[in-house]
């Protein structure tokens, strides 16, 4: 028997497509670029595209099932790739998440937890909130016995510019339930 749980995300931002356009050549001109450049007219149009795609998130339905196992040890998933843009800087950053629980009376898809992530990073982001989101998320959908995110990700704001400390990554993370307190469970996550 599969039990379905939906998470269904605030409606999506609706982009003005034309204004969008327009502050991005805007953007371009107040920079001292010349927009009729053949490399540059086309230019607003791709940065649009490209951040509508990014900060869009997919619909996702969250399957399910009943526990009849009995399972009550981590589920973990590691090296999970990601990718966020940084609210403070319009910059990229990406990295790797592990992702678990223990479950109590459900059990979800593994490829789940990694669309779960991908749910919370389309957006404007900072890392501790992404983190903080997929956990809570965790524990509210699958009401398991304890979750844990641990995610470590290079900041393009932080690599490319400012300090430009290249390969430099930040770690956060979010325990929740059993796994809140460190022992024996915890410390099977990364780092």
């Amino acid at each position: 028997m599969r039990l379905e749980a939906v998470r269904t995300m605030p409606e999506a931002a609706r982009v003005d497509v034309e204004a969008a356009r327009t502050a991005v050549a805007d953007l371009l001109t107040a920079l001292g670029r010349d927009m009729s450049d053949p490399h540059l007219v086309d230019t607003p149009r791709r940065v649009v595209e490209a951040f509508t795609e990014l900060l869009t998130p997919q619909p996702h339905r969250w399957t399910v099932f009943p526990n009849a196992e009995d399972y009550h040890d981590l589920v973990l998933v590691k090296d999970i790739a990601f990718h966020s843009m940084c609210e403070h800087h319009l910059l990229p950053f990406r990295g790797v998440a592990h992702v678990g629980y223990v479950p109590g009376d459900r059990l979800m898809g593994l490829s789940k937890l990694a669309r779960g992530l991908d749910l919370f990073a389309r957006d404007l982001q900072i890392q501790e909130r992404l983190t903080v989101q997929l956990a809570d998320w965790l524990m509210s959908t699958l009401q398991p016995l304890g979750a844990g995110v641990v995610l470590e990700a290079e900041h393009l704001c932080m690599s490319i510019r400012g300090v430009q400390a290249a390969g430099t990554l930040t770690r956060t993370s979010a325990f929740r339930g059993v796994l809140a307190e460190p022992g024996e469970l915890r410390d099977r996550f990364p780092g």
